[in-house]
């Protein structure tokens, strides 16, 4: 038969290492081939190719119409933000063209758009990349082969607004049977809004007890998936890292001065996209037996590209050196560690046995803040520079004044 003719029909792409597939952002061209092979002569009507890429969402929600009615209600939204067709073999003359058997090579290449989204897989929506490849035969079904590839928008948080130092501070009076048992107050502050993966997190923080009873202090990295769609909304969180403090007694008085946070491997943030967005924040909080917990969310945002130790770094040195004078930091090591590249810690072979998503899914939690501790570490590394002063603040002493030759 003529569709056995067919031994493989497959679509590369170029770029591809040691088994890795490439991963592209938005700009950047992508190529690749189409591979045919033939068992034997076979008629060819066409090869046609298309470049897709889809972000989707889509969920129901239970509605009550009455007593005893009751419907569903769907969401769905789309947005299309890659396009591209191209027909790779097509008759010169008549409706088909014969080839020969064999390994036949047909290329391509195209150019992505220069902003895109990161590709992102949810549980209800996804952001998805791939190349289709369709052979047409007369009387015989369309072939059809695809080839998924990934997209990671570059997030650079060498930008003012996320080098600036985000804090808040917030307290709550604990009851019991309606009678006040103290005041419980929580303060937190990290030193920037943007980071990387594989950075750790240094959270400071001031608790004070003035209630009865202990409280136990807690702090998490959480996402917030955001899908869109005819007006409405649905949220899905998750906890990527946390740690949980020692106890705070009653009257007590608790300060975390640097305790260590680590980002694990996680997609970056999504902040451009019209039906989903993908959020990330600190939570900072206190249960307080008896009371609802005090809860201080700092906003956070995962980039893609580290922070630079002595690049844009340096224009926020001021800042920076007043955020540790006011938490009272002593010596601090002088030569900084910088961050990881971000294709450190997500690198291509996890991309690539990830599928469709380069990141790992999230364990979802109901922002339990349960998870793993972590070490007491100081993480901030660079020394205030000295205030500036039009007098010397350490003068000579009189005897050592040079005199004046006309006194």
């Amino acid at each position: 038969m003529l569709f056995d003719k067919v031994k493989a029909f497959v679509v590369q792409l170029d770029g591809a290492s040691g088994g890795a597939e490439p991963v592209f952002s938005g700009g950047q061209a992508v190529a690749g081939r189409v591979l045919l092979e033939l068992a034997g002569p076979a008629r060819v009507g066409a090869l046609k190719l298309r470049a897709r890429g889809r972000a989707h969402v889509h969920w129901t929600e239970s509605r009550s119409a009455g007593s005893s009615t009751a419907y569903t209600q769907s969401y769905s939204e789309r947005v299309e933000v890659v396009s591209h067709r191209a027909t790779l073999l097509a008759p010169d003359t008549g409706e088909t063209t014969t080839l020969p058997p064999g390994r036949h090579e047909f290329p391509f290449s195209f150019q992505l758009p220069p902003t895109l989204v990161t590709s992102f897989e949810g549980k209800h929506g996804s952001v998805r990349y791939c190349v289709k490849a369709t052979l047409h035969r007369p009387w015989v079904p369309a072939r059809r082969a695809r080839k998924v590839f990934t997209v990671i928008e570059p997030v650079d948080i060498n930008t003012p607004a996320l080098l600036a130092p985000q804090a808040g501070a917030l307290e709550k009076v604990a009851r019991s049977w309606y009678s006040s048992r103290g005041l419980v107050s929580l303060s937190a502050k990290i030193d920037r809004k943007g980071y990387t993966p594989g950075e750790v997190i240094p959270v400071f923080a001031e608790i004070d007890n003035g209630s009865t009873r202990p409280v136990l202090p807690r702090a998490a990295v959480v996402q917030t998936q955001t899908f869109m769609a005819r007006g409405a909304h649905k949220q899905k969180r998750a906890v990527v890292a946390s740690l949980v403090g020692e106890p705070v007694g009653p009257g007590r008085r608790a300060l975390w001065q640097g305790r260590a946070l680590r980002i694990p491997p996680v997609g970056p943030s999504i902040l451009h996209c019209r039906v989903l967005h993908v959020d990330y924040s600190l939570k900072v909080c206190v249960d307080i037996p008896g009371t609802s917990k005090l809860l201080l969310e700092l906003p956070l945002v995962i980039g893609t590209i580290p922070l630079h130790p002595f690049g844009s770094r340096s224009s926020s040195v001021g800042s920076h050196a007043s955020f540790l004078l006011d938490w009272g930091l002593g010596a601090l090591p002088e030569r900084p560690e910088a961050p990881p590249e971000y294709s450190e810690v997500v690198s291509d072979g996890e991309v690539a046995a990830a599928g469709q998503s380069p990141f790992p899914p999230l364990q979802d939690t109901n922002l339990s803040l349960e998870g793993p501790f972590f070490a007491y570490i100081q993480e901030f590394r660079y020394r205030p520079p000295p205030l500036y002063s039009e007098e010397d603040p350490n003068p000579p002493p009189e005897a050592m004044r040079p005199r004046c030759m006309t006194c």
